[in-house]
């Protein structure tokens, strides 16, 4: 019976590790994108976009730029699932309909890109 306690295959070790690099690499890139997509969402609502880059306070100028009232996100600290529908309200504040909540709810990135670099206008709470 051999002892595999002492074994290294530091081919796959190596192979591992890059895949994690290149995991955070991938989601570093996300991140910038979507500071870049909520920069550009705020100024077109007409809010400072560096607003954009403080946690927590994105989130209050969000929900105020969709909803009218930002410290309704208190409610995401009791009742998480209230995201969906502050979601809605941000599509409909842009003038967007059902297809791009579908949109927005499971490739979010890419619709706060749309929102932010595309032609959609900011047309106020709704």
């Amino acid at each position: 019976m051999s002892d595999y306690s002492s074994y290294s295959d530091s081919g796959l070790n190596a192979i591992i590790a890059g895949m994690g690099i290149a995991y955070y690499l991938i989601m570093l890139v996300v991140c910038i994108l979507m500071i870049v997509a909520m920069w550009k969402i705020f100024e077109k609502a007409g809010e400072a976009g560096w607003k954009s880059l403080i946690p927590f306070y994105n989130t209050y100028i969000l929900f105020k730029i969709s909803c009218g009232n930002g410290w309704l996100f208190l409610i995401l600290f009791i009742f998480a699932p209230f995201i969906y529908w502050q979601m809605w309200k941000l599509c409909k504040a842009f003038d967007k309909g059902i297809g791009f909540f579908i949109l927005m709810l499971f490739l979010t990135p890419v619709a706060y890109l749309m929102l932010g670099f595309g032609d959609a206008d900011y047309i106020g709470v709704q």
